[in-house]
């Protein structure tokens, strides 16, 4: 009689430990995984178009470096 009570005890205690603490630490580090993953992919997005817009708002340097050209003076010693 006190066999079936410790194995019924054991059992419960079993079921405890594994419904109680292994799976839901199971399923949140799985969430965890998942919303990373989903953070990283909306950062790389982000870092995307920022590039994006860096380069579409980047002014030509062509046409200022002519025209800095330009407006130079020579410079000539006065002795």
């Amino acid at each position: 009689m006190l066999k079936v009570i410790l194995w019924c005890l054991a059992i419960y205690m079993l079921y405890r430990f594994i419904f109680g603490l292994v799976i839901p630490v199971s399923r949140t580090a799985s969430q965890i995984k998942q919303k990373m993953t989903e953070m990283q992919q909306q950062q790389a997005q982000q870092q995307q178009e920022y590039a994006r817009q860096q380069t579409q708002s980047a002014p030509k340097s062509g046409p200022t470096t002519s025209a800095k050209r330009d407006d130079y003076l020579d410079f000539e010693e006065i002795k």
